[in-house]
Protein backbone atom coordinates (compact mmCIF):
# COMPACT_ATOMS: atom_id res chain seq x y z
CA UNK A 1 0.00 0.00 0.00
CA UNK A 2 2.82 2.08 0.16
CA UNK A 3 3.14 2.55 -3.83
CA UNK A 4 -0.62 4.11 -4.07
CA UNK A 5 0.55 6.47 -0.97
CA UNK A 6 3.28 8.08 -2.67
CA UNK A 7 0.81 8.19 -6.41
CA UNK A 8 -1.20 9.96 -4.05
CA UNK A 9 1.39 12.34 -2.77
CA UNK A 10 2.48 12.90 -6.07
CA UNK A 11 -0.93 13.83 -7.89
CA UNK A 12 -2.04 15.99 -4.48
CA UNK A 13 -4.86 13.83 -3.48
CA UNK A 14 -5.49 14.63 0.08
CA UNK A 15 -7.17 11.70 1.25
CA UNK A 16 -6.42 9.00 3.69
CA UNK A 17 -7.15 6.02 2.56
CA UNK A 18 -4.54 3.99 1.85
CA UNK A 19 -2.21 5.45 5.14
CA UNK A 20 -5.71 3.79 7.22
CA UNK A 21 -5.87 0.97 5.02
CA UNK A 22 -1.93 0.32 5.66
CA UNK A 23 -2.19 0.75 9.06
CA UNK A 24 -4.70 -1.91 9.90
CA UNK A 25 -3.21 -3.70 7.67
CA UNK A 26 0.11 -3.52 9.35
CA UNK A 27 -1.37 -3.75 13.08
CA UNK A 28 -3.33 -7.13 12.28
CA UNK A 29 0.17 -8.58 10.70
CA UNK A 30 1.99 -7.71 13.52
CA UNK A 31 -0.25 -9.73 15.53
CA UNK A 32 -0.22 -12.56 13.99
CA UNK A 33 3.64 -13.04 13.95
CA UNK A 34 3.78 -12.33 17.39
CA UNK A 35 1.60 -14.95 18.04
CA UNK A 36 3.78 -17.32 15.13
CA UNK A 37 7.39 -16.83 16.83
CA UNK A 38 8.69 -20.63 16.68
CA UNK A 39 11.22 -21.66 14.09
CA UNK A 40 11.48 -24.46 11.66
CA UNK A 41 7.68 -24.75 11.15
CA UNK A 42 7.16 -27.62 8.75
CA UNK A 43 4.09 -28.05 6.43
CA UNK A 44 1.20 -30.84 6.60
CA UNK A 45 -0.82 -31.57 3.41
CA UNK A 46 -3.84 -30.29 5.40
CA UNK A 47 -2.13 -27.15 6.54
CA UNK A 48 -0.77 -26.35 2.74
CA UNK A 49 -3.86 -26.37 1.09
CA UNK A 50 -5.28 -24.20 4.31
CA UNK A 51 -3.29 -21.85 3.83
CA UNK A 52 -3.42 -21.84 0.32
CA UNK A 53 -7.12 -21.11 0.60
CA UNK A 54 -5.98 -18.52 3.28
CA UNK A 55 -3.39 -16.21 2.23
CA UNK A 56 -5.42 -15.46 -1.15
CA UNK A 57 -9.18 -14.81 0.67
CA UNK A 58 -7.01 -12.79 3.73
CA UNK A 59 -5.62 -10.86 0.55
CA UNK A 60 -8.95 -9.95 -1.15
CA UNK A 61 -10.24 -8.65 2.18
CA UNK A 62 -7.38 -6.37 3.43
CA UNK A 63 -7.35 -5.36 -0.29
CA UNK A 64 -10.72 -4.48 -0.12
CA UNK A 65 -10.01 -2.03 2.71
CA UNK A 66 -8.84 0.74 0.16
CA UNK A 67 -12.11 0.57 -1.50
CA UNK A 68 -14.13 0.85 1.89
CA UNK A 69 -12.11 4.23 2.92
CA UNK A 70 -11.80 6.14 -0.44
CA UNK A 71 -14.77 8.60 -1.54
CA UNK A 72 -16.06 6.35 -4.22
CA UNK A 73 -19.05 5.19 -1.67
CA UNK A 74 -18.20 1.35 -2.44
CA UNK A 75 -20.15 -1.24 0.06
CA UNK A 76 -18.39 -3.94 1.57
CA UNK A 77 -19.47 -6.45 -0.79
CA UNK A 78 -18.78 -3.89 -4.04
CA UNK A 79 -15.07 -3.44 -2.37
CA UNK A 80 -14.61 -7.26 -1.74
CA UNK A 81 -15.42 -7.86 -4.91
CA UNK A 82 -13.71 -5.36 -6.79
CA UNK A 83 -10.02 -6.85 -4.63
CA UNK A 84 -11.33 -10.69 -5.24
CA UNK A 85 -11.16 -9.83 -9.06
CA UNK A 86 -7.83 -8.43 -9.08
CA UNK A 87 -5.84 -10.32 -6.69
CA UNK A 88 -7.50 -13.34 -8.86
CA UNK A 89 -6.46 -11.09 -12.32
CA UNK A 90 -10.06 -11.86 -13.41
CA UNK A 91 -10.88 -8.12 -13.94
CA UNK A 92 -14.43 -7.96 -13.70
CA UNK A 93 -15.95 -4.23 -12.15
CA UNK A 94 -17.70 -2.36 -10.31
CA UNK A 95 -16.62 0.94 -10.87
CA UNK A 96 -18.64 2.86 -13.24
CA UNK A 97 -16.40 5.88 -13.69
CA UNK A 98 -12.75 5.12 -13.58
CA UNK A 99 -11.74 7.90 -16.03
CA UNK A 100 -12.32 9.91 -12.87
CA UNK A 101 -11.42 7.86 -10.27
CA UNK A 102 -8.69 8.57 -7.97
CA UNK A 103 -5.14 7.52 -9.27
CA UNK A 104 -4.25 6.15 -5.98
CA UNK A 105 -7.45 3.82 -6.44
CA UNK A 106 -6.20 3.31 -10.39
CA UNK A 107 -2.83 1.64 -9.39
CA UNK A 108 -4.04 -0.15 -6.51
CA UNK A 109 -6.33 -2.15 -8.68
CA UNK A 110 -3.26 -2.82 -10.79
CA UNK A 111 -0.89 -3.43 -8.17
CA UNK A 112 -3.64 -6.17 -6.75
CA UNK A 113 -3.75 -7.79 -10.34
CA UNK A 114 0.16 -7.64 -10.45
CA UNK A 115 0.42 -9.58 -7.05
CA UNK A 116 -1.83 -12.13 -8.06
CA UNK A 117 -0.39 -12.50 -11.49
CA UNK A 118 3.42 -13.55 -9.29
CA UNK A 119 1.67 -14.91 -6.73
CA UNK A 120 -0.21 -17.92 -9.07
CA UNK A 121 3.07 -18.63 -11.07
CA UNK A 122 5.00 -18.92 -8.21
CA UNK A 123 1.96 -21.39 -6.43
CA UNK A 124 1.40 -23.01 -9.54
CA UNK A 125 5.10 -24.33 -10.20
CA UNK A 126 5.83 -24.91 -6.50
CA UNK A 127 2.54 -25.65 -4.47
CA UNK A 128 -0.21 -26.64 -6.56
CA UNK A 129 2.01 -29.34 -8.07
CA UNK A 130 2.68 -30.94 -4.47
CA UNK A 131 -0.91 -31.10 -3.87
CA UNK A 132 -1.72 -33.54 -6.97
CA UNK A 133 -4.18 -31.02 -8.28
CA UNK A 134 -5.77 -31.62 -11.47
CA UNK A 135 -2.83 -32.68 -13.63
CA UNK A 136 -0.70 -29.86 -12.12
CA UNK A 137 1.68 -32.53 -10.45
CA UNK A 138 2.89 -32.58 -13.98
CA UNK A 139 5.06 -29.18 -13.60
CA UNK A 140 6.64 -30.38 -10.10
CA UNK A 141 10.05 -29.20 -9.76
CA UNK A 142 12.82 -31.10 -9.21
CA UNK A 143 13.68 -30.95 -4.63
CA UNK A 144 10.16 -30.15 -4.14
CA UNK A 145 8.35 -33.50 -3.55
CA UNK A 146 8.03 -33.08 0.35
CA UNK A 147 6.29 -30.23 2.59
CA UNK A 148 8.53 -30.13 4.56
CA UNK A 149 10.84 -28.58 1.56
CA UNK A 150 7.92 -26.00 -0.02
CA UNK A 151 8.97 -23.34 1.89
CA UNK A 152 12.82 -23.40 1.38
CA UNK A 153 12.10 -24.10 -2.67
CA UNK A 154 9.43 -21.46 -2.78
CA UNK A 155 12.28 -18.17 -1.77
CA UNK A 156 14.42 -19.59 -4.61
CA UNK A 157 12.01 -19.77 -7.36
CA UNK A 158 10.22 -17.05 -6.27
CA UNK A 159 13.74 -14.97 -6.45
CA UNK A 160 14.39 -16.04 -10.55
CA UNK A 161 10.50 -15.97 -11.01
CA UNK A 162 10.40 -12.11 -9.33
CA UNK A 163 12.76 -10.99 -11.45
CA UNK A 164 11.34 -12.37 -14.83
CA UNK A 165 8.58 -10.83 -13.76
CA UNK A 166 9.90 -7.68 -13.04
CA UNK A 167 12.09 -7.59 -16.32
CA UNK A 168 9.16 -8.17 -18.86
CA UNK A 169 7.13 -6.02 -16.87
CA UNK A 170 9.96 -3.00 -17.20
CA UNK A 171 9.90 -3.92 -20.67
CA UNK A 172 5.75 -3.43 -21.47
CA UNK A 173 5.64 -0.31 -19.92
CA UNK A 174 8.44 0.88 -21.70
CA UNK A 175 6.79 -0.25 -25.02
CA UNK A 176 3.56 1.34 -24.14
CA UNK A 177 4.92 4.67 -22.99
CA UNK A 178 6.77 4.73 -26.07
CA UNK A 179 4.06 4.68 -28.46
CA UNK A 180 1.76 6.96 -26.65
CA UNK A 181 0.72 6.13 -23.36
CA UNK A 182 1.51 8.44 -20.21
CA UNK A 183 3.63 7.47 -17.72
CA UNK A 184 0.89 6.63 -14.91
CA UNK A 185 -0.97 5.23 -17.54
CA UNK A 186 2.09 2.67 -18.93
CA UNK A 187 3.01 1.81 -15.79
CA UNK A 188 -1.00 0.73 -14.56
CA UNK A 189 -1.65 -0.70 -17.99
CA UNK A 190 1.79 -2.44 -17.96
CA UNK A 191 1.31 -4.45 -14.40
CA UNK A 192 -2.38 -5.61 -15.69
CA UNK A 193 -1.05 -6.95 -18.83
CA UNK A 194 1.81 -8.90 -17.46
CA UNK A 195 -0.53 -10.69 -15.05
CA UNK A 196 -2.92 -10.73 -17.70
CA UNK A 197 -5.72 -8.97 -15.40
CA UNK A 198 -7.31 -6.74 -17.47
CA UNK A 199 -7.92 -3.87 -15.12
CA UNK A 200 -7.44 -0.47 -17.01
CA UNK A 201 -7.73 3.25 -16.32
CA UNK A 202 -10.81 3.66 -18.44
CA UNK A 203 -13.85 2.85 -18.52
CA UNK A 204 -13.22 1.78 -22.67
CA UNK A 205 -10.44 0.06 -21.38
CA UNK A 206 -7.38 -0.47 -24.19
CA UNK A 207 -10.06 1.25 -26.35
CA UNK A 208 -9.54 4.66 -25.24
CA UNK A 209 -6.16 5.14 -27.05
CA UNK A 210 -7.61 4.39 -30.19
CA UNK A 211 -3.81 3.28 -31.33
CA UNK A 212 -3.05 0.05 -33.09
CA UNK A 213 0.67 0.36 -31.92
CA UNK A 214 -0.57 0.22 -28.05
CA UNK A 215 -2.68 -2.63 -29.02
CA UNK A 216 0.04 -4.79 -30.97
CA UNK A 217 2.17 -4.41 -27.53
CA UNK A 218 -0.83 -5.22 -25.31
CA UNK A 219 -0.68 -8.67 -28.01
CA UNK A 220 2.72 -9.34 -27.58
CA UNK A 221 3.08 -9.08 -23.52
CA UNK A 222 0.21 -10.81 -23.19
CA UNK A 223 1.33 -13.77 -24.97
CA UNK A 224 4.52 -13.60 -22.94
CA UNK A 225 2.42 -13.72 -19.90
CA UNK A 226 0.74 -16.79 -20.89
CA UNK A 227 3.59 -18.72 -21.46
CA UNK A 228 4.22 -21.19 -18.59
CA UNK A 229 6.96 -19.30 -16.22
CA UNK A 230 8.59 -22.78 -15.99
CA UNK A 231 10.09 -22.52 -19.34
CA UNK A 232 11.73 -18.70 -18.71
CA UNK A 233 13.14 -20.92 -15.48
CA UNK A 234 14.49 -23.50 -17.90
CA UNK A 235 16.00 -21.00 -20.39
CA UNK A 236 17.94 -18.95 -17.97
CA UNK A 237 19.25 -22.34 -16.85
CA UNK A 238 20.65 -22.56 -20.23
CA UNK A 239 17.76 -24.56 -22.01
CA UNK A 240 17.55 -22.10 -25.27
CA UNK A 241 15.20 -23.80 -27.28
CA UNK A 242 12.43 -24.63 -24.64
CA UNK A 243 10.03 -22.51 -25.97
CA UNK A 244 10.33 -24.18 -29.58
CA UNK A 245 9.69 -27.90 -27.60
CA UNK A 246 7.53 -27.66 -24.76
CA UNK A 247 4.51 -29.46 -26.08
CA UNK A 248 2.29 -26.75 -24.27
CA UNK A 249 3.30 -23.74 -25.44
CA UNK A 250 2.95 -25.41 -29.18
CA UNK A 251 -0.61 -26.49 -28.61
CA UNK A 252 -1.33 -22.16 -27.24
CA UNK A 253 0.09 -21.03 -30.36
CA UNK A 254 -2.04 -23.78 -32.43
CA UNK A 255 -4.72 -22.58 -30.67
CA UNK A 256 -4.12 -18.63 -31.06
CA UNK A 257 -3.66 -18.68 -34.88
CA UNK A 258 -6.44 -21.14 -35.82
CA UNK A 259 -8.99 -18.87 -33.59
CA UNK A 260 -7.95 -15.64 -34.86
CA UNK A 261 -8.38 -17.39 -38.51
CA UNK A 262 -11.83 -18.15 -38.05
CA UNK A 263 -12.66 -14.72 -36.19
CA UNK A 264 -10.72 -13.21 -38.82
CA UNK A 265 -12.54 -14.65 -41.93
CA UNK A 266 -15.68 -14.46 -40.00
CA UNK A 267 -15.35 -10.78 -39.60
CA UNK A 268 -13.72 -9.91 -43.48
CA UNK A 269 -17.44 -11.84 -44.49
CA UNK A 270 -19.09 -9.59 -41.99
CA UNK A 271 -17.37 -6.43 -41.39
CA UNK A 272 -16.99 -4.24 -44.40
CA UNK A 273 -16.01 -1.07 -42.33
CA UNK A 274 -12.98 -2.24 -42.14
CA UNK A 275 -10.41 -3.38 -44.17
CA UNK A 276 -7.88 -6.83 -44.37
CA UNK A 277 -4.92 -5.36 -41.60
CA UNK A 278 -8.11 -3.63 -38.97
CA UNK A 279 -10.14 -6.94 -39.16
CA UNK A 280 -6.84 -8.67 -38.62
CA UNK A 281 -5.61 -6.63 -35.62
CA UNK A 282 -9.06 -6.61 -33.86
CA UNK A 283 -9.27 -10.03 -34.25
CA UNK A 284 -6.01 -11.28 -32.87
CA UNK A 285 -6.38 -8.73 -30.17
CA UNK A 286 -9.69 -9.79 -29.01
CA UNK A 287 -9.13 -13.62 -29.44
CA UNK A 288 -5.94 -13.16 -27.60
CA UNK A 289 -7.59 -11.42 -24.77
CA UNK A 290 -10.35 -13.46 -24.31
CA UNK A 291 -8.32 -16.77 -24.50
CA UNK A 292 -5.61 -15.46 -22.15
CA UNK A 293 -8.19 -14.19 -19.78
CA UNK A 294 -7.05 -10.88 -19.98
CA UNK A 295 -10.57 -8.64 -20.53
CA UNK A 296 -9.17 -6.10 -22.43
CA UNK A 297 -11.46 -4.76 -25.15
CA UNK A 298 -11.45 -2.70 -28.09
CA UNK A 299 -14.59 -3.25 -29.90
CA UNK A 300 -18.47 -4.34 -28.63
CA UNK A 301 -17.80 -8.08 -30.13
CA UNK A 302 -21.28 -8.91 -28.65
CA UNK A 303 -22.50 -6.57 -31.84
CA UNK A 304 -20.69 -8.61 -34.22
CA UNK A 305 -23.10 -11.65 -34.07
CA UNK A 306 -23.88 -15.32 -32.78
CA UNK A 307 -21.05 -16.70 -33.42
CA UNK A 308 -18.26 -14.51 -32.54
CA UNK A 309 -20.28 -14.83 -28.99
CA UNK A 310 -20.53 -18.85 -28.50
CA UNK A 311 -16.35 -18.84 -29.85
CA UNK A 312 -15.18 -16.42 -27.20
CA UNK A 313 -17.69 -18.64 -24.66
CA UNK A 314 -15.97 -21.63 -25.24
CA UNK A 315 -12.40 -19.75 -25.61
CA UNK A 316 -12.85 -18.60 -21.82
CA UNK A 317 -13.29 -21.84 -20.66
CA UNK A 318 -9.77 -22.83 -22.47
CA UNK A 319 -7.20 -20.58 -20.96
CA UNK A 320 -3.65 -20.27 -21.38
CA UNK A 321 -0.84 -22.48 -20.19
CA UNK A 322 0.09 -23.91 -16.83
CA UNK A 323 2.45 -22.55 -14.79
CA UNK A 324 1.51 -18.72 -16.15
CA UNK A 325 -0.98 -15.66 -15.38
CA UNK A 326 -3.39 -17.05 -17.01
CA UNK A 327 -6.75 -18.68 -15.55
CA UNK A 328 -8.95 -21.10 -17.40
CA UNK A 329 -9.50 -24.99 -18.28
CA UNK A 330 -5.35 -24.68 -19.25
CA UNK A 331 -4.09 -25.93 -22.67
CA UNK A 332 -2.31 -28.84 -21.32
CA UNK A 333 -5.56 -30.32 -19.90
CA UNK A 334 -7.10 -30.23 -23.50
CA UNK A 335 -4.04 -31.56 -24.98
CA UNK A 336 -4.32 -34.72 -23.05
CA UNK A 337 -7.82 -35.90 -23.13
CA UNK A 338 -7.17 -35.63 -26.47
CA UNK A 339 -4.65 -37.75 -26.25
CA UNK A 340 -6.69 -39.88 -23.78
CA UNK A 341 -9.66 -39.91 -26.65
CA UNK A 342 -7.57 -40.96 -29.66
CA UNK A 343 -5.90 -43.74 -27.41
CA UNK A 344 -9.80 -45.31 -26.48
CA UNK A 345 -10.54 -45.36 -30.18
CA UNK A 346 -7.15 -47.09 -30.93
CA UNK A 347 -7.92 -49.58 -28.48
CA UNK A 348 -11.27 -50.18 -30.33
CA UNK A 349 -9.33 -50.86 -33.39
CA UNK A 350 -6.90 -52.96 -32.13
CA UNK A 351 -8.18 -54.68 -29.06
CA UNK A 352 -5.00 -56.33 -27.76
CA UNK A 353 -3.08 -53.50 -28.67
CA UNK A 354 -0.64 -51.70 -25.80
CA UNK A 355 -0.96 -47.81 -26.19
CA UNK A 356 0.96 -45.78 -23.74
CA UNK A 357 0.77 -42.10 -23.30
CA UNK A 358 3.44 -39.22 -23.22
CA UNK A 359 3.55 -35.67 -22.52
CA UNK A 360 6.65 -33.44 -23.21
CA UNK A 361 8.87 -37.19 -23.13
CA UNK A 362 6.41 -38.08 -19.68
CA UNK A 363 4.91 -41.58 -19.50
CA UNK A 364 1.40 -40.33 -17.89
CA UNK A 365 -0.23 -42.61 -15.83
CA UNK A 366 -4.14 -43.87 -15.95
CA UNK A 367 -4.45 -42.04 -11.93
CA UNK A 368 -2.89 -38.70 -13.69
CA UNK A 369 -5.49 -38.90 -16.77
CA UNK A 370 -8.31 -39.96 -14.30
CA UNK A 371 -7.65 -36.28 -11.89
CA UNK A 372 -7.82 -33.92 -15.00
CA UNK A 373 -10.88 -36.08 -16.43
CA UNK A 374 -12.31 -35.24 -12.38
CA UNK A 375 -10.91 -31.18 -12.75
CA UNK A 376 -12.42 -31.02 -16.20
CA UNK A 377 -16.09 -32.54 -15.07
CA UNK A 378 -15.82 -30.30 -11.59
CA UNK A 379 -15.11 -27.34 -13.81
CA UNK A 380 -18.11 -27.56 -15.61
CA UNK A 381 -20.40 -29.03 -13.17
CA UNK A 382 -19.26 -25.29 -10.72
CA UNK A 383 -19.96 -23.73 -13.83
CA UNK A 384 -23.60 -24.61 -13.94
CA UNK A 385 -24.16 -24.37 -10.55
CA UNK A 386 -22.84 -20.62 -10.44
CA UNK A 387 -25.09 -19.70 -13.54
CA UNK A 388 -28.00 -21.48 -11.89
CA UNK A 389 -27.50 -19.31 -8.49
CA UNK A 390 -27.00 -16.47 -10.94
CA UNK A 391 -30.36 -17.46 -12.44
CA UNK A 392 -32.15 -17.55 -9.25
CA UNK A 393 -30.84 -14.33 -8.55
CA UNK A 394 -33.10 -12.77 -11.92
CA UNK A 395 -30.19 -12.48 -14.09
CA UNK A 396 -31.33 -13.44 -18.10
CA UNK A 397 -29.75 -16.48 -19.52
CA UNK A 398 -27.02 -14.85 -21.37
CA UNK A 399 -25.64 -12.31 -18.51
CA UNK A 400 -25.94 -16.06 -15.86
CA UNK A 401 -23.84 -18.18 -18.40
CA UNK A 402 -21.79 -15.69 -19.59
CA UNK A 403 -21.20 -14.23 -15.64
CA UNK A 404 -20.57 -17.63 -14.85
CA UNK A 405 -17.85 -18.42 -17.21
CA UNK A 406 -15.96 -15.02 -16.68
CA UNK A 407 -15.76 -15.58 -13.15
CA UNK A 408 -14.46 -19.52 -12.84
CA UNK A 409 -12.16 -18.64 -15.51
CA UNK A 410 -11.27 -15.14 -14.36
CA UNK A 411 -11.49 -13.62 -17.68
CA UNK A 412 -13.66 -10.35 -16.78
CA UNK A 413 -16.07 -8.64 -19.17
CA UNK A 414 -19.01 -11.12 -19.70
CA UNK A 415 -21.73 -11.48 -22.63
CA UNK A 416 -24.86 -8.84 -23.13
CA UNK A 417 -25.88 -5.51 -21.91
CA UNK A 418 -25.30 -5.91 -18.64
CA UNK A 419 -22.05 -7.09 -18.06
CA UNK A 420 -20.77 -7.29 -21.80
CA UNK A 421 -17.70 -5.53 -23.10
CA UNK A 422 -18.90 -2.10 -22.42
CA UNK A 423 -20.83 -2.72 -19.21
CA UNK A 424 -19.59 -3.81 -15.65
CA UNK A 425 -20.93 -5.87 -12.76
CA UNK A 426 -22.24 -2.72 -10.77
CA UNK A 427 -26.20 -3.21 -11.47
CA UNK A 428 -25.82 -6.85 -10.46
CA UNK A 429 -27.60 -7.71 -6.76
CA UNK A 430 -25.18 -8.38 -4.10
CA UNK A 431 -25.77 -12.50 -3.48
CA UNK A 432 -24.89 -12.37 -7.55
CA UNK A 433 -21.37 -10.24 -6.89
CA UNK A 434 -20.72 -12.86 -3.75
CA UNK A 435 -21.41 -15.97 -5.64
CA UNK A 436 -19.13 -14.48 -8.42
CA UNK A 437 -16.37 -13.55 -5.99
CA UNK A 438 -16.76 -17.33 -4.70
CA UNK A 439 -16.18 -18.50 -8.51
CA UNK A 440 -13.27 -16.50 -8.97
CA UNK A 441 -11.45 -18.05 -6.33
CA UNK A 442 -12.25 -21.33 -6.99
CA UNK A 443 -10.75 -20.65 -10.53
CA UNK A 444 -8.19 -19.07 -9.41
CA UNK A 445 -6.69 -21.98 -6.98
CA UNK A 446 -7.89 -25.16 -9.34
CA UNK A 447 -11.12 -25.50 -7.30
CA UNK A 448 -9.15 -28.08 -5.59
CA UNK A 449 -7.28 -26.48 -3.45
CA UNK A 450 -10.73 -25.22 -1.86
CA UNK A 451 -12.98 -27.78 -2.13
CA UNK A 452 -10.96 -30.09 -0.34
CA UNK A 453 -11.47 -28.17 2.69
CA UNK A 454 -15.09 -28.93 3.01
CA UNK A 455 -14.56 -32.60 3.59
CA UNK A 456 -14.34 -33.43 7.03
CA UNK A 457 -12.51 -37.01 5.94
CA UNK A 458 -9.11 -34.68 4.33
CA UNK A 459 -8.67 -33.77 8.26
CA UNK A 460 -8.24 -36.77 9.63
CA UNK A 461 -4.64 -38.55 9.71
Amino acid sequence: MLIPIFVQLLYNETNSTFLSSASITVFIGILLILSNLEENKKLNLQQAFLLTTLSWLSIAVFGSLPFILSDLNLSFVDSLFESMSGITTTGSTIITNLDNAPKGILIWRASLQWLGGIGIIVMAITVLPLLNIGGMQLFRIEGSDTTEKILPKTREVTLIISIIYLTLTFACGIAYWVFGMSIFDSIAHSMTTIATGGFSTYSSSIGYFQNPKIEIVSIIFIILGSMPFIAYLKFVKGDKKIFFKDTQIKGLIYILIISVLLIFMYLMLNNKEYGFLENLRISTFNVVSILSGTGYVTADFSLWGKFPLIFFLFLMFVGGCAGSTTCGIKVFRFQILGHFILNQIKKLVYPRGIFSMKYNNEKISNTFIYSIITFVFLYFFIFFILAALLSLNGLDFVTALSGSASAISNVGPGLGEIIGPNGNFSDLPNFSKLSLSLGMLLGRLELFAVLVLFFPSFWKD
